[in-house]
């Protein structure tokens, strides 16, 4: 068993405020103690800003030259490539990831970071900008600083991807930041916190805090934090945008999602089921972008159902740790129940149970496993079509013609993510442009790193990735000057 019964605090290992307040972190797949981890309290967090604001008003990182940052983040992403196996394990074993996910997840990274990296390198830090009118006898100096103390707080669904999308950019646009993690993250955070420290950061600049809810809204509404950066629940992203609105503070929130896949009625089935075994179901249905409303056209319906159907029950549900497992346990216990209760209730609504239902999986009892289910003749106003589960659910919903297939999309609270499935390229980014969400995979394209990731509606404020990403994390000045 791992015990790490010390907080990293603006780039040291410390003991905590509150030394007996460590937590058991038990494996999603039968309950046994993986490891024991430090938790933060309002005093360790108080510490951690203390440290990243003045690191941030006295410290080096501010002022250090766009490229020396860029360095450093090189490096991390260098000690991380090289844990990669043991990252993957770690995330597999306390959130109950399919190890195929973890393991490939960790090329995705390096993308991640490599994009930031590219945005970094062609960034206007300090630009001369002229004037549009040649009369004018001063030109403008624009510079893109550093907004301060960022307060990241991410969940645990898929925690170095969540952290990589703040941290990276974050750092390299010179601020300091306090990074809140979820209880259940602990073990694989810590290892995070070594490839930052191993890296070289000045003192004061980073903080990684394993910490509950409470403690995390003193985080977010603590006087010194310039900037909240939140991936989460809307309903945790609703509180957290009214703490920054009251204190003017910087946010971007990237929230849930409830995402439509649309088969067009020239799509290849094959490549669709196939494409959506991993844009629907990828980690255990435990993403926000996936993909859960399948969108057919009644002339093909029964044929989609039926294709689907037969895709839902060759997953393999079971040990995370097993290279074939497909679909692994839901991190918690509450977590399993939510997700059974929504199977239960689709049942209620007069939805079809094509397969799975609210039975655990045979011989997996003692873990928090579902039966990865699939729903049918499903009316959108339905909840489990309307209101985002985290689990391995689908649901199936007829549309007339493509103008109704739009509209059934964008006809939700959310819009984060999207796909279209056409034979024809072209008419499949013509129909994706009538879409009312903030990504739309076209065929089974993965996600960008080089453009921007957010959400529409109640999906989120802001944007994540490359330029526009790096963009969230400055303060732009203008410093006219006559000629």
């Amino acid at each position: 068993m791992i015990v790490r019964d010390k907080l990293y605090i603006g780039g040291s290992w410390l003991r905590p405020s509150t030394p007996d307040l460590l937590l058991d972190i038990r494996s999603p797949h039968d309950g046994s103690v993986l490891g024991r981890v430090a938790q933060a309290a309002d005093a360790d967090v108080d510490a951690a800003v203390a440290a990243a604001r003045e690191a941030f008003d006295n410290g080096p990182w501010p002022r250090t030259d766009p490229k020396e940052r860029q360095e450093v983040i090189r490096r991390v992403n260098a000690l991380r490539e090289a844990r990669a196996d043991e990252i993957a394990a770690t995330i597999s074993a306390e959130n109950g990831s399919a190890g195929w996910f973890t393991k490939a997840g960790q090329p995705f990274l390096t993308r991640q970071v490599e994009a930031y990296l590219k945005a970094a390198e062609e960034f206007g830090w300090e630009e001369v900008v002229e004037p549009s009118d040649p009369s004018v006898a001063f030109d403008t100096i624009v510079r893109r600083e550093p907004i301060g103390v960022v307060a990241a707080v991410i969940p645990w669904n898929s925690p170095f991807s969540a952290a990589t999308a703040k941290l990276t950019p974050a750092l390299l646009a010179g601020n300091t930041v306090v990074l809140k993690v979820s209880p259940e993250n602990s073990l694989s955070m810590t290892l995070l916190a070594d490839l930052y420290h191993e890296a070289g950061l000045p003192e004061g600049v980073l903080s990684i805090l394993p910490a509950d809810r409470e403690t995390s809204e003193h985080l977010v509404a603590h006087p010194d934090v310039d900037k909240i950066a939140f991936t989460g629940s809307t309903r945790a992203g609703r509180r957290i945008a009214s703490i920054a609105g009251e204190q003017l503070k910087r946010v971007s929130l990237e929230l849930g999602g409830k995402s439509a896949a649309v088969i067009l009625e020239d799509a290849d089935l094959a490549a669709a089921v196939q494409g959506l075994r991993f844009g629907s179901l990828g980690n255990n249905g435990e993403a926000c972008i996936l993909q859960t409303r399948i969108l057919a056209p009644r002339s093909r319906y029964e044929e989609i159902v039926e294709a689907l159907r037969e895709m839902v029950e060759s997953l393999k549900v079971g040990d995370p740790s097993e290279p074939d497992t497909f679909i692994g346990p839901m991190i918690r216990r509450d977590q399993q129940q939510r997700v059974i209760d929504y199977i239960t209730l689709g049942i209620e609504e007069g939805a079809r149970l094509v397969t799975g239902g609210p039975e655990v999986p045979e011989g997996l009892e003692g873990g928090n496993y579902v039966t990865p289910t699939l729903f049918a003749d499903v009316d959108n106003s339905m909840r489990i079509a309307q209101e985002e589960i985290f689990g391995p659910v689908l649901v199936v919903i007829a549309y007339d013609d493509e103008d109704d297939a739009v509209r059934i999309a964008n006809d939700s609270d959310y819009g984060l993510s999207g796909g279209i499935w056409s034979a024809s390229p072209e008419h499949a980014l013509e129909v994706a442009r009538g879409l009312r969400t903030g990504t739309v995979t076209l065929n089974g394209s993965p996600i960008s790193f080089d453009g921007p990731f957010g959400g529409y509606k109640a999906s989120g404020l802001g944007r994540e990735y490359g330029t526009v990403g790096l963009t969230g994390y400055v303060e732009h000045k203008s410093i006219t000057r006559n000629h």
